[in-house]
């Protein structure tokens, strides 16, 4: 069963992702390694990446200090470790980062999905910072706190886009709409509804959903089913003023929006069109989940409320990014270096889902859960990071070297705690 598996395959698919000569070419575009020769850039990001995922102290740049040495055999002074965690840093992963999103592994869009060519998931997620990174104001004046804006791509399972913010800002100013949409279906939530944008997805060839907020009273114009026996006529009445009246298990209309366009040349203009809405109603609460959308009528109402089910798949990934990676455990007030391990962050939820890739291609009968390979992931890590430092031509680890180097005391002068009691005695 596992003849097809072994660490080179392993090896050949994360070079493949980043491979060192890309690594080493935008690390000489961005300076990095100009002044900097005794650290081994290529390990160095890959330590960033497969280190970020291991427990605890890795999240700290003395834990990637440790991972680093561990993987290469290589003794660096903490000092010099440190002056490596700069901006021309973060810009090379940065680079990379987009550079994985282009490569993204194709993946065979389910049946159902054959319409599109893509399902997208728009979404943000505030973690806070250390309290005095004024460069990240929050909501609440004596905090700091960042927002990452995903664009989720369910069908490849990779990140589509990316874009980290103060909390401050808003999460509709993060998403452009534009040709990149055309047969894409988008999902978002609240934080992204506007009338003028699901009129530039439709007008640039996407597909959207969203949830209708909650006080919009749009005109129905049409009835996408037919009701039989004595039905209440809803065309030509507003949305709210019917909805008390229905007992139908699903609501399913044409509405008439009316929005403003994007001003110019000094003149806002007023504009209409017509978009779908569908109601599915809500056993527990006996009211209407309402969704609106331009999908087509071969998607059923039941079958709309389930497809907006999949925006539970980027709350996922935030909690992976959160709860398993640590993203709101970052311990520096340096404003760069918070950039620099977000994007150390998803580089780790990349090369995750790479490797997850190959398992699922060739195990196609076999699941595996999110989390659970996530956890998996987490806790091979550093041995993944030693692979990988050994086919770059780093020696294997020394064992006995490593723990007299990281366990013996770093400052002479710095007394063991029986040692300051002792000597108050002898005073």
């Amino acid at each position: 069963m596992f003849n097809t598996l072994s660490p080179d395959l392993i090896r050949r698919r994360l070079t493949s992702l980043f491979p060192a000569e890309r690594i080493e070419d935008i690390a000489r575009e961005r300076d990095v390694v100009q002044r900097h020769r005794t650290i081994d850039i290529t390990m160095l990001v890959w330590t960033l990446i497969m280190g970020f995922a291991v427990d605890g102290e890795a999240r700290t740049i003395a834990g990637f200090q440790r991972a680093y040495s561990a993987a290469t055999n290589q003794t660096v002074a903490r000092s010099s470790f440190y002056d490596r965690f700069t901006p021309a840093l973060g810009a090379l992963l940065s680079d990379l980062l987009e550079h994985a999103l282009e490569v993204a592994v194709p993946h065979t869009i389910a049946p159902q999905f054959e319409l599109f060519r893509d399902v997208l998931i728009a979404d943000a997620t505030v973690f806070r910072l250390h309290r005095l990174l004024s460069e990240f104001p929050a909501t609440h004046s004596d905090q700091s706190g960042a927002k990452l804006h995903l664009v989720h791509n369910a069908t490849t399972q990779s990140l589509e886009q990316f874009q980290l913010t103060d909390e401050r800002t808003q999460e509709s100013s993060q998403l452009r709409t534009g040709s990149w949409l055309r047969d894409r279906l988008l999902l978002f939530d609240l934080g992204f509804y506007s009338f003028r944008r699901f009129a530039l997805i439709e007008e640039n060839g996407g597909f959207f959903l969203t949830r209708l907020k909650s006080n919009a009273n749009p005109l129905i114009v049409g009835e996408r089913r037919k009701w039989r026996g004595r039905a209440i006529s809803l065309p030509g009445r507003r949305l709210q003023d019917v909805l008390g009246d229905l007992t139908r298990e699903i609501v399913d209309v044409t509405v008439e929006i009316t929005f403003k366009r994007r001003p110019y040349a000094g003149k806002q203009s007023t504009d209409t069109m017509e978009f779908r809405v569908v109601g599915v109603r809500n056993e527990d609460t006996d009211d209407y989940h309402l969704y609106v959308t331009n999908l087509p009528d071969e998607f059923t109402p039941r079958q709309v409320a389930a497809l907006y089910g999949l925006r539970w798949e980027v709350e996922l990934l935030f909690r992976e990014l959160k709860s398993l990676y640590g993203l709101e455990k970052f311990q520096t007030s340096d404003p760069a270096i918070v950039e620099l391990l977000v994007v150390a962050a998803l580089l780790t939820l990349v090369v995750s889902r790479a490797l997850l890739g190959i398992f699922q291609e060739l195990f196609p009968e076999t699941v595996f859960p999110r989390e659970r390979w996530a956890r998996t992931f987490r806790s091979l890590a550093q041995l993944i990071l030693e692979e990988l430092a050994q086919s770059f031509g780093h020696p294997p680890p020394n064992l006995p070297e490593l723990l007299f180097r990281d366990a013996r005391q770093p400052e002479k002068s710095r007394l063991l705690l029986s040692e300051r009691v002792a000597e108050a005695y002898t005073r």
